[in-house]
């Protein structure tokens, strides 16, 4: 196996060697235990593997080496890695094997909570007790979740008011089904350890949730009456003696660019899935405001401060008007009412917050929660009336609704909501992340091609005044042209609105020849509906329909009926994981461009297209071709697994793009001819043992 290392470095650049490549060095893997750093954390993994009965992996061997190196190098590291290579235990034995040099822990970001578990319950359990009794079997390892993902005691007991027509106490069980799961909320509280909502079997609504647990502006902090008992609090602190804490990217976010001190100190950073950082930053540092939110705003300073509210009920007012017959989509700046009244809102805010400081040191969760919702009203119109054209989008989206079971879609009078989200996370990330900590990121998915350019560009590790960063590809040990399939249905007719039946109908025909194990990818909840109604109607098939069950408990089916099919949306395009014959056939009904009214692409498509560059390969053509190939990563999860993925648009074949998303894909072997696959997928199904 050979592993590509580029460097993005210029010649001869502190740190580097004199005369090394700056464009691409060609390893074989005989070097490995010399990398600096690499030795110690090559002879931590062969001792796992041998406790655990496994097997060595090359891609696995390389990735802890290298990752061990740029660890000891405080060198940032771009790691693909594919299905298979034990991606997770390619970072986690390098992390441990620096356990004790420092007095701050690293940190591993995941994107999925089913990662974030996996990892936790796991991986870390069976490799510390693989190590056992090496030192770093001891390492302490904490998982730490944002505030509001934990039990709320002082909430619980009644320490603050009551907001919800569903009231946490003096309410019968029998009165609604929040009700219900808050009154198992309270029974769970006298015996969980940990307060962590990932905990509560079977789980309750978002509803009954925000009954017992508070926002980190809602939390008391310090000054709660019951700060020495709390379940985050107690998160923190235990992360604070760990070495190795556990995370989410949002969380990252939050604590690299809002100044809000979440994490322990540390400089080091692991983020597995890389691919969705991006996203993940975006959504967590983007902003929202509503007329609802701020006469909420308006409502909690009335009833929790003597403070004035009228200035916010007048503005709400004020802002509602200039939303009156806004259409939906991107703002290119404001116009006279709209920031007339952004800046009565911002006024009016700033105002009361002023008005609303508490006087003493008593804690009055009320006024908190007063406070906490006005402060959201005031930043997050300051930032719409700070916005830059160059640095943010700003765009108006309205919510449809579901009518006799149709999806409605949303009109001009609708309520509206104002959004802004910076346009490139890069210069944050390169800031807030980079600037200052060693970053390590992997994923299955972080080039199409050869190339980490896209990748890299996006995180801000491109450009002038970029950090250094080293990439490389371990590879897969799969033999995917051996073990699967890739065949486009380049004879229908390419999608439109919806699926249509040319697509239902080879849908079937494929199902039906594989008899089941299909995991059908959709690109909306519409088209995945429309195709569980077909199969239903027109096969035998069990089919299950993400949405009629819990994700979880649909998995599982999944996994135990090797003749059930499963469809849904882009929650099952990444982290669904069914070896063996249970998933045989992986489809997609078309390829997963953005929506080409969502804003944000929009808008970013517009800004590579000002500087020359094609905004649609950029941005569309990219953001599809990694989730293609994380749907295709689906179908082969072992070196036993045989299957085909099948693509059901015909644009895969005919339009110059496809080329491009094609190269993303695992390099299974290539067909557009229906029948050969219809029989390899019945010949498939007739040597499963049932």
């Amino acid at each position: 196996m050979s592993v590509t290392e580029s460097i993005n470095a210029p010649k001869n650049a502190p740190g580097t060697v004199p005369g090394s490549a700056t464009d691409g060095t060609r390893f074989t893997g005989q070097e490995l235990e010399t990398l600096p750093g690499a030795k110690d954390a090559l002879t931590l993994l062969d001792e796992a593997v041998a406790a655990t009965g496994g097997q060595n992996r090359a891609g696995q061997r390389t990735m802890v080496a290298h990752v061990a190196q740029a660890l000891e190098l405080q060198r940032h590291l771009l790691v693909q890695a594919g299905t298979g290579t034990g991606k997770s235990l390619g970072y986690l034995v390098p992390a441990l094997a620096r356990v004790g040099e420092s007095d701050q822990p690293i940190v591993v970001a995941t994107a999925t909570l089913a990662l974030q578990a996996q990892i936790v319950n796991r991986d870390i359990p069976r490799l510390l007790e693989a190590l056992e009794p090496r030192p770093e079997s001891q390492a302490q390892v904490a998982l730490l979740k944002g505030r509001n993902n934990y039990l709320c005691l002082h909430k619980l007991e009644g320490g603050y008011p009551e907001e919800e027509q569903d009231a946490l106490f003096d309410m019968p069980s029998s009165t609604s089904r929040v009700g219900e799961e808050v009154v198992r909320l309270r029974e769970w509280a006298d015996r969980t350890e940990t307060g962590d909502r990932d905990e509560l079997k079977p789980g309750v609504s978002d509803r009954a949730w925000a009954q017992v647990s508070v926002s980190a502006a809602e939390c008391l902090g310090r000054r709660c009456p019951l700060v020495e008992e709390c379940f985050s609090e107690m998160a923190r602190s235990r992360a604070a003696e760990a070495d190795i804490v556990i995370t989410n990217h949002a969380l990252l976010a939050i604590n690299a660019f809002e100044g809000m001190k979440v994490l322990p100190e540390h400089e080091t950073v692991i983020i597995d899935e890389a691919h969705e950082l991006v996203d993940r930053v975006t959504g967590a540092v983007s902003g929202s405001l509503t007329v609802a939110m701020v006469r909420r705003a308006a409502r909690g300073v009335k009833k929790h401060s003597k403070a004035d509210s009228g200035a916010l009920e007048m503005a709400a007012g004020t802002l509602e008007t200039a939303l009156e017959g806004l259409p939906e989509g991107l703002l290119n700046g404001l116009d006279g009412r709209l920031l007339t009244a952004l800046s009565a809102v911002n006024d009016a805010a700033r105002a009361a917050l002023s008005d609303t400081k508490p006087d003493g040191q008593e804690a009055d969760a009320g006024l908190q929660m007063a406070r906490s919702r006005v402060s959201e009203v005031h930043e997050v119109s300051n930032r719409i009336l700070e916005a830059s054209a160059e640095q943010d989008v700003l765009w108006v989206s309205r919510q449809g609704g579901w009518e006799n079971g149709r999806y409605v879609a949303a009109s001009d009078t609708d309520p509206a909501t104002l959004n802004i989200a910076p346009l490139s996370v890069g210069l944050q990330l390169r800031d807030g992340l980079f600037a200052d900590r060693t970053v390590i990121l992997t994923s299955a998915t972080l080039t199409v091609g050869d190339s980490f350019d896209v990748a890299a560009g996006a995180l801000g590790l491109l450009g002038e005044g970029a950090p250094r960063w080293t990439s490389i590809d371990v590879g897969s040990p799969f033999d995917y042209r051996k073990q699967g399939i890739m065949y486009v249905a380049g004879d229908l007719k390419p999608p439109g609105f919806g699926v249509h039946e040319g697509q239902l109908e080879r849908l079937r025909e494929l199902c039906e020849a594989s008899e089941g194990g299909a995991l059908g990818l959709f690109s909306s909840k519409r088209a995945a509906e429309r195709a569980a109604e077909y199969m239903r109607e027109h096969s035998d098939l069990n089919i299950l329909l993400q949405g009629e069950s819990s994700l979880k408990a649909l998995v599982e089916e999944f996994s135990e009926d090797v003749d059930s099919c499963l469809f849904g949306t882009m929650s099952l395009w990444q982290g669904v994981d069914v070896p063996g014959d249970s998933c045989r056939l992986v489809v997609m009904d078309r390829i997963p461009f953005p929506r080409p009214d969502d804003p944000i692409a929009q808008a970013r498509t517009e800004s590579v297209n000002r500087h020359r560059g094609n905004g649609f390969m950029a941005v569309s053509a990219h953001h599809a071709a990694i989730r293609m190939a994380q749907g295709a990563g689906r179908l082969i999860r072992s070196v036993n697994d045989r299957g085909v993925v099948a693509v059901l648009d015909s644009r895969l074949a005919t339009k110059r793009y496809g080329g491009y998303l094609m190269r993303a894909m695992p390099p299974m072997w290539p067909t557009q001819n229906k029948q050969a696959v219809v029989g390899a997928l019945a010949r498939l199904s007739e040597s499963i043992d049932r």
